[in-house]
């Protein structure tokens, strides 16, 4: 009995430890890059403030992450105002 509780134990805890350690978005959070090109290693399609964002300006091959904490943070490298710092 005591070896079937510590099976169930470890596998939940091995289970939890995977789970948190596996993220859909980049970590890096309230960031403030130095440029564009270090944003766009992070976020190749830069960042948009919201969902509504549109860009403005010319053809983009990338699509920007939408996280306005990051944009309110590289605000100052949305050269055309549109909502999207560093898009390309």
């Amino acid at each position: 009995m005591k070896r079937i509780v510590l099976g169930i134990t470890i596998v939940a805890l091995s289970f939890g430890i995977t789970a948190s350690s596996v993220s859909a978005e980049p970590r890096v959070h309230h960031v403030k890059f130095s440029n564009c090109s270090a944003l766009n290693k992070v976020y190749p399609g830069g960042v948009a403030k919201s969902r509504s964002s549109r860009n403005r300006g010319g053809d983009t091959h990338y699509t920007p992450t939408v996280n306005s904490k990051v944009y309110s943070e590289n605000s100052g490298k949305d050269r055309d105002h549109d909502g999207i710092a560093c898009e390309r």
